[in-house]
């Protein structure tokens, strides 16, 4: 019973060890010959259970053959010293060179350098374009106005406190001088 159960999954580490051939497709002689097409004579349909039974043993063959080799690549690699890590390194190395130079990724790649470019020159002429009008503005007569104005609270600012600081001391030598004013206003 267990052996028509079991599972034929082609990932499994058992992919067919010691299972004897028909267990992977479970055959009921009463249901086949029920469901078995119309025109078949019986020793056509008998050739062809022959046939089934022997791909059946191939195929438990190669699963067996597979395994041997698997487990022989596995004993080769751990001889060479590669691991699984260095496995998925070359596979994940040949990949990316596989989509690098697929056409998708070219065309892609080739878009997105287009629309970055035509990115860079819009944020370039937004750019010029608020230069412009800052200037534009600093060169307005309310701009002008308001500067003037800055100007001259600044000057009765500094004014007062160079009339204010020359009554409590005298300058000691040549080395105090009044701070000098840099500002551009």
């Amino acid at each position: 019973m267990e052996s028509a159960s079991q599972d034929i999954n082609l990932n499994s580490p058992n992919k067919g060890l010691g299972v004897s051939t028909m267990t992977d497709v479970p055959v009921d002689s009463t249901s086949a010959r029920a469901s078995a097409p119309e025109g078949l004579s019986p020793a056509e349909e008998e050739e062809l259970r022959a046939e089934l039974a022997k791909v059946e043993e191939e195929i438990g063959t190669l699963r067996q053959v597979l395994a041997a080799k698997e487990r022989h690549c596995g004993e080769l690699k751990r001889k060479l010293g590669l691991t699984p890590l260095d496995g998925l390194k070359q596979n994940l190395s040949k990949s990316w060179h596989d989509v690098q130079v697929s056409n998708a990724y070219k065309k892609t790649q080739e878009t997105l350098s287009q629309a970055g470019q035509k990115t860079s020159a819009a944020l370039s002429n937004v750019g010029s374009v608020i230069s412009r009008k800052l200037g534009d503005m600093r060169n307005s007569a309310t701009f002008k106005s308001f500067e003037d104005r800055v100007g001259t609270i600044k000057s009765r600012m500094v004014g007062s406190r160079e009339n204010s600081t020359d009554g409590l001391h005298s300058p000691s030598g040549p080395g105090d001088q009044p701070p000098q004013d840099n500002a551009p206003f």
